[in-house]
């Protein structure tokens, strides 16, 4: 659905035998001021070109774009941490750039977007970059730069972890299979033994790596890829509780598109039906899920609470193109 306009029809009926979330209350925001939220994990720079397309290339059947603006976003982690600190939490980040110019491009948006930067810097890392190229609100074509850090370089990072992990509340790991997640079971037996609530936005089908988080949070294709498919709401939750079960989840939020969020726990399901609007653009909505259930915890909000806040943020970043985030003064207007 990236970078296309429709409207969402009559919400889907909610999972059986769910409750639904409760409605949102303000939040002072002293109190996301209190929260300390350490992220971790891969880090990118969304480069986007956009331009005019008034003609096709004369060596092959493309279209030629004429590139009249430039913009450089945060992607990935720093997109989760950037979307903790628009809310008003204390976001740290943690995790490998490489020594180029993409790499200082970062660290320049982390301080503008008022996030705490705790960074190794790879010398023999290219820093990822996802290239998008737009013409009339539309994606021509992304071009992608990456390349794994060093085993030294991530070794560091662990070290870095450890000395970081007494003065933050929740810690939250941001997969994007680049590399920067390699020791991520330490991280989070560490976390969970000093007492920290533990959020993993998963990549890939071996969740065994996150075996004993607090709260994981995939969407649907991310969940089929490791459960398989579900044929009802009823085969899903044996499907979800099993999963807990065996990797020792304390929660699993399953995010699902116009679908809304629906949260498994010990609790039972916990439903948050998506926010009739207009959508325009999906793509990092994930990262603000996780990055509010994060701050709300860290707020000292019920993960319920923090549940119902997270859905009604999703509803309103994708209403913007691209990586983007939601600040406080949006999320309770």
């Amino acid at each position: 659905m990236s970078n296309s306009s429709s409207k969402q029809a009559m919400q889907p009926p909610q999972p059986e035998n769910a409750t639904l979330a409760p409605a949102v209350t303000v939040v002072p925001r002293e109190r996301f001021a209190a929260s300390r939220v350490l992220v971790v994990g891969d880090v990118m720079l969304d480069r986007y070109w956009f331009g005019d397309v008034n003609r096709i290339s004369p060596e092959a059947p493309v279209p030629v774009v004429h590139v009249q603006r430039q913009e450089d976003r945060l992607g990935g982690a720093a997109n989760v941490a950037r979307n903790a600190a628009a809310l008003g939490a204390s976001a740290g980040l943690l995790c490998v750039v490489g020594h180029d110019e993409p790499g200082e491009r970062i660290v320049e948006l982390l301080g503008e977007s008022h996030v705490n930067a705790y960074l190794e810097r790879d010398p023999a890392l290219p820093t990822t970059i996802k290239l998008r190229v737009l013409s009339r609100q539309q994606q021509l074509l992304r071009v992608d730069f990456e390349k794994s850090p060093t085993h030294e370089a991530l070794l560091a990072g662990l070290a870095r972890f450890d000395a970081l992990l007494p003065t933050h509340d929740v810690i939250l790991m941001s997969d994007y299979a680049k590399g920067g997640l390699t020791h991520v079971t330490q991280m989070i037996s560490k976390a969970r033994a000093a007492g920290k609530s533990v959020l993993v936005d998963p990549k890939g089908d071996d969740w065994e790596r996150y075996r004993g988080a607090s709260i994981i949070t995939p969407n649907r294709a991310e969940l089929r890829e490791v459960v398989g498919t579900w044929k009802s709401e009823a085969d899903l939750l044996a499907r979800v509780t099993k999963l807990r079960h065996e990797l020792q989840f304390d929660a699993l939020l399953l995010t699902r598109s116009e679908e809304g969020m629906t949260l498994f726990s010990n609790d039972g399901v916990l439903h948050a039906p998506a926010v009739a609007r207009e959508v325009y653009d999906v793509s990092g909505a994930g990262d603000t899920v996780i990055a509010t259930v994060a701050a709300s915890l860290g707020a000292g909000l019920s993960l319920v609470e923090a549940v119902a806040l997270a859905n009604r943020a999703a509803g309103i970043v994708v209403g913007k193109l691209g990586t983007a985030t939601v600040d406080y003064d949006e999320l309770f207007q």
